[in-house]
């Protein structure tokens, strides 16, 4: 699939039967170097303490970033895989939604780095990830 072909409607079936899905992770927006999304804060993401668990705000980072790097090479030559990822949680969440954009720091041959900021509803800071990941060739 070449890149221009690429549409939210494309990028939203790319979560059909993954965890991206059961998460109920929903891609809102994409152009060149950024791609949002939106994910609900309910029993599917919740810890025990029934605030956001860090590992969905890390799952909703890594969901954006891999398929951010992914629209910016040539799918039919090369694929996309997190090689590391961080994040700072700084606000707790109990419901609703929360709302990320991944933005490309480094888009290169081999790798490219993205920061996905994650907002709540009024917009305050949740968590702030940063992920490298690797351009690889594609295999078959």
């Amino acid at each position: 699939m070449h890149k221009n072909s690429i549409t939210l409607d494309t990028l939203n079936e790319w979560r059909k039967n993954t965890m991206v899905e059961h998460l109920g992770i929903e891609l809102t927006e994409f152009g060149e170097g950024y791609i949002c999304g939106k994910m609900p804060v309910d029993h599917r993401t919740h810890q025990p303490m029934g605030l956001l668990h860090g590992g969905a705000s890390v799952a909703l980072a890594e969901t954006l970033a891999s398929i951010g790097a992914f629209i910016h090479v040539d799918q039919t030559k090369k694929a996309c895989v997190g090689l590391e990822i961080n994040a700072n949680h700084v606000r707790s969440v109990r419901e609703g939604w929360v709302y990320a954009r991944a933005t490309a720091q480094h888009i290169g041959k081999t790798t490219q780095v993205w920061e996905t900021k994650i907002t709540n509803e009024a917009g305050d800071t949740v968590c702030i990830s940063r992920m490298t990941v690797a351009v690889i060739d594609k295999i078959g």
